[in-house]
């Protein structure tokens, strides 16, 4: 083609009629600066034909970005090149087969093909290198080659998750290798495109001094900007299609691909895998205890495979459960002074009134539950009737996304209903059930897949869920960071539980001990709640730290600049801290923000059940109060609230009351000499423990409608 040929011509219009300048670029899959894009007319003409080569790269597909002072948009442009003779490659025999002898020498020749007919660059094609395979050993090896393409499964390995624990879990019980006909549900974490360009967009649509700020991408444009290439899906299919795995479910983004397999097949598609079957009370799962590897040449395709390691992370509200006669009867005494958080207590402490109620359809709230945890409807209406008479409020859940089982209800699954209902009181509530329905899925990741593949999800999702960061591999975190990314990128706010371990503590190599961060507590693109209680247990009053609260600093990810100066100030001007050996004092540094999670009163299986404690009873209130706002910026024509931090982190710069300071306790940490047992203290402003503080409904309202 010659070069400066117009290829196509795009033209994007403003959403509301006006006119104004349009900026078009080329954001993708132009690597080798082939094409060349007018910026002010969007016409895409051939800049460097010599790069255009039909038989390595027949269809190309350019994501390019429309963008104004205020907003932008993408669209994707296929092109199909033409190849001047039209003629492929033609191999003169369908299959080939090598036999090598035990002898050969390694490195040497295998097998060399030879094509005729077709017409590579004007002459005729033939193969001049010959398949070689690397291995060891003494042993007679056929290979055979076919035009579908083939796979060495001797080829050196690539190992994506070298780095992930394969400790099996003190509750799980090994049951045994599993059958090779038994079937398998792994998940393919495919390579995305643009990642670099969703960091800054996310980071755009998130700070509130940017002119893009709300301007939130729908599930189309996200899917168009991050989706993997045509190089990337056409090799895993074809690799999965190889060992017979056909009829693979994808998502929207098409990012992910599960697939259905047996046993034998699933360890022949991942050397090194080995399958075993494992039970934990009612549960069990297959996993493998050995790492896997993955040919090679999918190392630029391929994050992660799930459902090999993994075990599904259990979390246990903290309660010191009464009986049926004693818990009831300390209910009835509750009026003389509170003997438990209630949500009346909750509205009390944030000053939200019987007024500050959700009123719009459009907005709504999520919760997520895992590991065979299930509310139970009965449940959440006898807990509204017994404590939020008070306030208009909704008493059934709109929307179960998965199984929801009927079982015996679980405790922390009722905490987390029961509470993101009576603080967002009146506002549409989804509940993700995400039990991990298959041995082999991981139920964390399977809410993730959900959440990319629906287009019209809750604005707020709170989720009591977390790992140590040390017991998870790179490439994991990673991936799952670039989910959340997606996340805000859509507009929506996820909340996490920092958890209930206080520093964490681990032993190293030698002896010697560090502070453990746990993930997603960790990730920078979440907001995570940490934990409080108050002064007098018995009487609302000013908040300090629960010494369970998750929190510290992530040994994974660097620090993100919306908390740097804060974090630095703290670092700086508290009067005593940790040996720098037990934290990472450049990482991301959570929690962001706190709320009380002492001592709740939780109805499940119909009985009212007091001192259930935790920060999966923080994080539902502060989902509730997101969604309350929320509300309000939507009765206002303004977008949600999005990832929040740089709000979060902004607002709190100059003199603010959107947050109670908490600025006294401590939180636990390794038992040894050197720290004794103590983590991080709380300070003013910002501190590891309870992050910027607790809300203060009225001022937050005020300062997060205009921030």
């Amino acid at each position: 083609m010659v070069s400066s040929t117009v290829v196509v011509s795009i033209q994007a219009t403003h959403a509301g009629g006006s006119s104004g300048r349009i900026t078009y670029s080329i954001v993708s899959g132009n690597e080798k600066n082939a094409f060349l894009i007018q910026p002010s007319s969007g016409a895409i003409s051939v800049q460097d034909s010599s790069s255009l080569d039909f038989e390595s790269s027949p269809r190309l597909r350019l994501v390019v970005q429309a963008e104004t002072a205020t907003s932008f948009g993408f669209m994707a442009v296929n092109l199909n090149l033409q190849d001047v003779n039209d003629n492929l490659p033609r191999f003169q025999l369908q299959n080939y087969v090598a036999f090598i002898w035990e002898s050969q020498s390694y490195d040497s020749p295998v097998i060399q093909g030879e094509g005729a007919a077709g017409h590579w660059g004007g002459s005729p094609w033939s193969s001049s290198d010959a398949v070689c395979c690397a291995f060891g050993g003494r042993f007679l090896l056929a290979v055979a080659v076919s035009l579908a393409g083939w796979w060495c499964s001797l080829a050196l390995g690539w190992a994506p998750e070298q780095d992930q624990s394969l400790r099996v879990p003190a509750e799980w019980s090994h049951l045994g290798r599993v059958a090779p006909l038994d079937e398998l549900v792994l998940t393919f974490a495919l390579r995305q495109q643009n990642v670099e360009h969703l960091v800054k967009l996310v980071g755009r649509v998130s700070d509130p001094d940017s002119p893009q700020y709300g301007k939130y991408l729908s599930l189309e444009e996200l899917r168009t900007l991050v989706q993997p290439s045509l190089l990337t899906l056409s090799t895993v299919h074809k690799w999965l299609g190889a060992y017979g795995i056909k009829g693979c479910k994808t998502i929207s983004t098409l990012d992910f691909l599960e697939c259905v397999m047996p046993a034998s097949t699933a360890e022949r598609l991942l050397p090194g895998a080995q399958f075993h079957r494992y039970e934990s009370g009612q549960r069990s799962a297959v996993r493998s205890p050995v790492p896997y590897t993955l040919h090679e040449d999918l190392a630029e395709h391929i994050d992660f495979v799930g459902g090999l390691h993994r075990f599904p992370a259990e979390r246990k509200v903290v309660t010191r459960a009464l009986g049926k006669e004693e818990a009831t009867a300390r209910y009835q005494q509750r009026a003389a002074f509170h003997l438990g958080v209630t949500p009346s207590v909750i509205r009390k402490r944030y000053n939200l009134t019987d007024g500050d109620i959700g009123a719009l359809p459009n907005n709504s709230q999520a919760c997520a539950q895992f590991l065979e945890q299930y509310f139970h409807p009965a449940d959440l209406a006898e807990f509204m009737k017994l404590f939020a008479s008070s306030f208009g409020h909704r008493s059934r859940v709109d929307q179960v996304v998965g199984h929801q089982g009927l079982g015996k209800a679980g405790l922390e699954a009722s905490l987390d209903v029961e509470y993101i209902m009576s603080t967002g009181a009146n506002i549409s509530t989804w509940v993700f059930s995400n039990a991990g329905r298959h041995e082999s899925q991981e139920p964390f990741l399977a809410w993730l897949l959900l959440l990319s593949n629906m287009s019209s999800v809750p604005w707020v999702h709170s989720v009591s869920y977390g790992d140590d960061e040390d017991s998870l591999s790179w490439a994991y975190m990673e991936r799952v960071n670039v989910e959340f990314m997606k996340a805000a990128a859509r507009g929506l706010t996820v909340l996490f539980a920092s958890g209930d371990a206080g520093a964490g503590c681990r032993k190293l190599a030698g002896g010697s001990h560090a502070f453990r961060p746990s993930f997603p507590a960790s990730s920078p693109y979440v907001t995570t709640v940490g934990g409080t209680a108050f002064k007098n247990p018995f009487r609302v009053t000013w908040e300090v730290t629960d010494y369970i609260s998750g929190g510290g600093f992530s040994n994974v990810f660097p620090m993100p600049d919306y908390q740097a100066a804060a974090v630095r100030n703290f670092l700086r001007s508290a009067p005593k801290l940790p040996p720098l050996s037990y934290y990472n004092s450049s990482g991301r540094a959570y929690p962001d923000l706190a709320a009380l999670s002492d001592n709740y009163w939780v109805v499940t299986n119909r009985i009212p059940l007091p001192w259930v404690s935790g920060t999966s009873a923080s994080t539902p209130v502060v989902g509730g109060i997101m969604a309350l706002i929320n509300d309000r910026r939507l009765q206002k024509g303004l977008p949600p609230l999005g990832f929040l931090n740089p709000a979060l982190y902004k607002l709190q710069k100059g003199p603010t009351a959107a947050l109670y300071d908490v600025t006294q306790g401590c939180h636990l940490s390794c038992l040894d000499a050197a720290v004794e047992g103590q983590g991080f203290c709380a300070g003013p402003s910002w501190d590891p423990v309870s992050g910027w503080g607790t809300p203060n409904f009225p001022q937050l309202l005020k300062a997060l409608l205009n921030p």
